[in-house]
């Protein structure tokens, strides 16, 4: 497995070796001996599955300490393109967006550490959305900014977005008092 760590601290692309032969395919999806060599130290406690139409966008969504969470993020079927903003407060890059191409046929996945806001935009019909979460799901503690934020200008890249109405109502970048720290959730790179 490769791990690429973007330019936004703790943000990073994994890209597993897949072995393919006419037969179809293997890869391995996930171990934790091998993140850990990269740095990547979460533990994993909840499994999330999620299927969505084309045009439809998620996010950009949180859970606040002390439940927030750390994601790793892979398509099943179809493809999206994943967000990651980073809100915490101190940061060189707060504000900034990262985005990668996910898709069944790339294999890729997105690993996002907790103190960042993280959405999609479904680029096929029945796309399957499959994340691994460090936390426990709690519905009090979660956030959402909004998904059309002026300030953030993020290109989802599908026309006329469907989205929920919490997506639709989440608070303005502008308004947005994070919760997080840099220096309390900085990651090793």
């Amino acid at each position: 497995m490769k791990v690429d760590f973007t330019n936004i601290n703790g943000l990073a692309v994994l890209r597993p070796d897949v072995f393919q032969d006419d037969r179809g395919y293997f890869f391995e999806s996930f171990n934790e001996r091998t993140l850990a060599e990269f740095g990547i130290r979460e533990h994993w406690v909840q499994d999330n599955q999620s299927c969505s139409q084309k045009g439809v966008v998620r996010g950009l969504h949180f859970q606040k300490p002390p439940y927030a969470q750390a994601k790793l993020v892979r398509i099943l079927q179809g493809a999206a393109i994943d967000f990651a903003v980073d809100i915490r407060r101190g940061s060189p890059t707060y504000g900034q967006c990262f985005s990668v191409l996910l898709s069944a046929g790339n294999f890729m996945q997105f690993y996002i550490p907790a103190g960042f806001a993280h959405g999609f935009s479904a680029l096929e019909d029945n796309t399957l959305f499959a994340y691994k979460c460090s936390n426990f799901y709690n519905k009090a503690s979660e956030g959402c900014i909004r998904f059309d934020d002026p300030d953030l200008n993020i290109d989802w890249q599908v026309e006329n977005p469907l989205t929920s109405l919490k997506d639709h109502n989440g608070v303005s970048f502008r308004d947005f008092v994070s919760p997080f720290d840099y220096e309390t959730f900085v990651c090793p790179q």
